[in-house]
């Protein structure tokens, strides 16, 4: 029976692979350093930080997602109008962190990292918080305007969300020297 989902398992993980990468260089990046910060599996100042302006970035990255904790544990398991409040709010403020940096520019590349970031559970709350961060007054409004376009109807108005966990976590790749001569 394993054997069976196997093939599956792949195809899935192919496609998140894809996905990854059809975003852009900055994207890609920004991903990347958002799960080491938030899933704490590289030292992400001194990973990713190349200038003074950035090592800032990272610390108040790394500030606002101390929340990660607290909306991993509250996910609400149905859509109860009283269950929400503490876990939306935290949520959008995250978001709103996030899409403040400039590097999540489409609500797919923003799905990709928050699945990863808080889990599958998540998915169903990622559409509204999504559209309210995009919507706060902090955002330049020619950003608002793309952010909240690039939403499609059937992720806004989606019945139901798949429950597998993501399998791809893009991380950093050391690059290679293509130069170098290889062994006989």
């Amino acid at each position: 029976m394993a054997s069976k989902n196997r093939p599956a398992e792949g195809a899935m993980t192919l496609a998140e692979i894809k996905e990854f990468a059809g975003f852009a260089s900055s994207t890609q990046r920004y991903v990347r350093r958002s799960l080491d910060i938030g899933l704490e599996r590289e030292d992400a100042m001194s990973r990713w930080s190349r200038d003074v302006i950035e090592a800032a970035s990272i610390r108040a990255q790394a500030r606002v997602y101390e929340r990660l904790g607290d909306i991993r544990g509250t996910i609400p398991d149905d859509s109860g109008l009283d269950a929400i409040e503490g876990f939306m709010a935290p949520l959008i403020t995250v978001t709103a962190f996030d899409l403040g940096q400039g590097r999540l520019t489409t609500f797919s590349a923003y799905r990709f990292l928050y699945e990863r970031l808080v889990g599958a559970g998540v998915r169903p709350w990622l559409p509204g918080a999504f559209c309210a961060a995009a919507a706060l007054p902090h955002l330049h409004p020619e950003l608002r305007r793309k952010l909240l376009q690039s939403i499609s109807e059937a992720a806004a108005t989606a019945s139901g969300w798949s429950n597998r966990q993501p399998s791809f976590f893009p991380a950093w790749v050391e690059k290679v020297d293509t130069g170098a001569s290889l062994p006989n």
